[in-house]
């Protein structure tokens, strides 16, 4: 997948309000960031970097598994597949997201 379908496919997952209340990047390295804008209705998902208080780098194939259910979240970290920097709190509710 690609970031862009992958972006799409975040923001569908997100809708309107996830209540994450909080500001969520996953960093693709090179491939690019999809950004999640929690804080306030509507949230915001989009590819323009800046600051997160929770940052998960994985590679974009890595992220495609989470959004498609083939990576369970937990499993996913455990195994050292993606990264958590930041707020570990925000990355517990990351399971709403995904």
């Amino acid at each position: 997948m690609e970031l862009a379908e992958l972006t799409q496919g975040i923001r569908r997952k997100v809708g309107t309000d996830s209540r994450l209340d909080a500001v969520l990047k996953f960093d693709c390295g090179a491939d690019g960031v999809v950004m999640v804008r929690a804080r306030e209705a509507p949230n915001q998902v989009d590819n323009q970097d800046g600051d997160a208080d929770c940052t998960v780098t994985l590679p974009l194939a890595t992220l495609a598994d989470l959004l498609n259910g083939t990576l369970d979240p937990v499993a996913g970290f455990m195994s050292g597949r993606f990264q958590v920097s930041g707020d570990m709190s925000v990355a517990l509710k990351l399971q709403r997201v995904v």
